[in-house]
């Protein structure tokens, strides 16, 4: 089992940022994706950012919306996006996923693939 758990949200006015955090804890698996993931209301979860870990090998991949404003990052103990630049659509929950590798590593951004969730963070950007 993972434990996976946000923080950072908030309120905050277009063009501001915020970091979010996700602290990540129980089985470690050499090869998995974890990342982020959001949520408006009346839509479908979708993919942020995320970080696929091969073994010695990193890569990730954002989603077109997040790019060039968004950054994620981690390190032994966590997950982290530094959101910048923020606009009202980026309001939402946002969730912080992971999943073995064979299960994601294929479509890293699709959220039926990931298994393991935290309980999602709100963010919300007033203009």
């Amino acid at each position: 089992q993972v434990q996976l758990v946000e923080s950072g949200g908030g309120s905050v006015q277009a063009g501001g940022s915020l970091r979010l955090s996700c602290a990540v804890s129980g089985k470690s698996y050499s090869r998995h994706c974890v990342g982020w993931f959001r949520q408006a209301p009346g839509k479908e979860r979708e993919g942020v950012a995320v970080i696929v870990t091969d073994s010695g090998n990193r890569n990730t991949y954002t989603a077109d919306s997040a790019k060039g404003r968004f950054a994620i990052s981690r390190d032994d103990v966590g997950v982290y996006l530094q959101m910048n630049s923020l606009k009202p659509e980026d309001s939402g929950t946002y969730y912080c996923g992971a999943a073995a590798y064979g299960d994601c590593y294929f479509a890293p951004l699709r959220q039926s693939e990931y298994n393991y969730w935290g309980q999602g963070t709100q963010v919300t950007v007033s203009s």
